[in-house]
């Protein structure tokens, strides 16, 4: 039997036949259909998150692309790219849907399509499906004849956009008056700053500037071993989780990671727990990781014995200790298909993703740990008609959606990402 697509569970849930249940049924609806309301990351997991007033906004999607079917839109996408040749490359993050995901030409974590973004000099153009933060590292690490295409401009991330650069600018200068800017007798800075790779260009740029790094979910650990040999104590940012779930299994105590809440004096902590710090949080997150709880897991246990839970690190905490394992993307993808025997796997993280492995696995029983279907908001906002669209514009002569980096936010960013791409994962 053939597993269906997210789109396609959606749709059935819509229509009344399926038992499924979904958090927005507007994520039936063509993306397009909010492009021109209020700024908003769309229906999906991030839908109540608060979005910047200067987000990035999707002009509008000509008629003939938001009325074609779904084969329609798939046979212009096969065309394009047949006619485009070796001009263009297609770059597909795992959580993007099924029907964006057969045109890539790779698929990958952040980390991995960061390096794809380098490996394809002769490419004219890099069509990323991922979302804007993405699409802005592939500028960066690309070369300067290559444009990089974001098919819809309002993927982008809430995670992302809940660090903002005047708020860790701010943040930054509290730490140096509190700690001072001088090294230790060891040598080491007071403070290393390090952003995960779900962070603006901006963000990364403050980095670079700063003796600090990027990481994925794939390196974290490595990443913070590295800013350790160098700093006293490690400000990350934008997400909580992964910073607190990474340091605390590398032995680090809960108590010496203090929260900061931007825009508050010492981010709402006394000069002493800042002082007593070993990484200090940002307070930021992925709503979709967000929504896997403990309850869920307990669940699948009683429902399933024997079940291997496996969950992404951006889950709170209490999830990943209560987890068998834990990792990345591309972690989880390899422990499914390293399972020689038949298994069952919950597996917390996006449900377009757990839905492909699904597919792609059918002697397993997979199946996501949030039973409600609720996929990234701005993943999918990455609809076929809107990469039809920048394709056959291509096709035409005319480079539509690009992604730019101010050069002097690129230098500074480039140092900090070619740090994290030298802390290679195991």
């Amino acid at each position: 039997m053939t597993t269906a697509s997210v789109n396609e569970r959606i749709q059935l849930i819509v229509k009344g036949q399926s038992k499924d249940s979904t958090c927005s049924t507007s994520l039936a609806k063509g993306p397009w259909e909010f492009d021109g309301g209020p700024a908003a990351y769309g229906p999906g997991s991030s839908s109540e998150d608060v979005i910047p007033a200067d987000a990035p906004r999707q002009g509008v999607l000509p008629d003939e692309y938001k009325t074609a079917t779904q084969d329609e839109l798939h046979a212009r996408i096969v065309a394009a790219k047949a006619t485009l040749g070796d001009k263009v490359v297609i770059l597909g993050h795992f959580y993007q849907r099924e029907e964006i995901v057969q045109h890539a030409d790779y698929l990958g974590d952040s980390f991995q399509l960061a390096v794809a973004a380098k490996g394809r000099p002769e490419a004219e153009h890099i069509v990323f499906c991922g979302v804007h933060f993405m699409a802005e590292t592939a500028d960066i690490l690309s070369n300067d004849e290559q444009k990089v295409i974001l098919p819809n401009l309002a993927a982008g991330c809430s995670m992302a956009d809940m660090a903002d650069e005047d708020s860790v600018e701010d943040c930054w200068e509290q730490l140096m008056e509190l700690y001072g800017t001088e090294p230790n007798a060891a040598g080491l800075a007071p403070v290393i700053p390090v952003t995960y790779m779900n962070s603006s260009a901006a963000l990364k740029a403050f980095c670079g500037r700063n003796g600090g790094i990027v990481c994925t979910s794939s390196n974290a650990e490595i990443v913070l071993k590295w800013a350790f040999e160098r700093g006293q104590r490690v400000l990350f940012f934008p997400d909580q989780h992964l910073g607190r779930n990474t340091a605390k299994a590398m032995g680090i105590s809960v108590d010496q990671m203090p929260l900061w809440h931007g825009r508050k004096e010492l981010g709402g902590n006394t000069a002493e727990q800042l002082n007593e710090a070993k990484v200090i949080l940002w307070n930021g997150f992925c709503s979709v990781h967000k929504r896997f709880t403990v309850a869920q897991i307990d669940k699948a246990r009683a429902e399933f014995p024997g079940v291997r839970v496996i969950v992404h690190p951006e889950s709170p905490m209490a999830v990943v200790d209560a987890a068998d394992e834990y990792g990345s993307t591309d972690y989880i993808r390899k422990a499914v298909a390293a399972a020689t025997e038949p298994t069952t796997f919950a597996i917390g993280t996006e449900i377009n993703m757990v839905q492909r492995l699904a597919a792609q696995y059918p002697q397993h029983n997979i199946f996501c740990l949030d039973p409600v279907v609720c996929p990234c908001s701005t993943m999918y906002r990455i609809h076929p008609g809107y990469l039809a669209w920048v394709l056959e514009r291509l096709v035409a002569g005319e480079t539509v959606n690009q992604i730019v980096v101010n050069d002097n936010v690129a230098t500074d960013a480039r140092v900090a990402l070619e740090r994290m791409l030298a802390a290679k994962p195991l």
